[in-house]
């Protein structure tokens, strides 16, 4: 995908670091919204923030390959459930 834009896919290590800095983000989100939300609504707007968003941002710079929205959805809404599930259980 990215060659056919004559780009190169970012593999530098600093690239993950980065990502693991969202994912850590997207934690404390997490936990932040799970304080006032319940689990339903703590999944939707994680989601929304998490997910949503990155790919407005990235289908806008034209990066996106969407085809890969099928699989990405779902599988992101089950992480976003799975995280706000484990944030739910460890405050009990």
């Amino acid at each position: 995908h990215y060659q056919n834009l004559g780009l190169t896919f970012p593999s530098e290590p600093i690239n993950g670091a980065i990502w693991g800095i969202w994912s850590l983000v997207f934690a404390v989100v997490i936990f932040i919204l799970s304080r006032k939300f319940n689990l339903w609504e703590t999944t939707i707007i994680a989601w929304i923030a998490g997910f949503v968003m990155m790919w407005l941002v990235t289908g806008n710079m034209a990066v996106l390959p969407y085809g890969i929205l099928p699989y990405a959805i779902p599988l992101s809404l089950l992480e976003a459930f799975l995280a706000a599930w484990i944030i739910s259980k460890l405050k009990t």
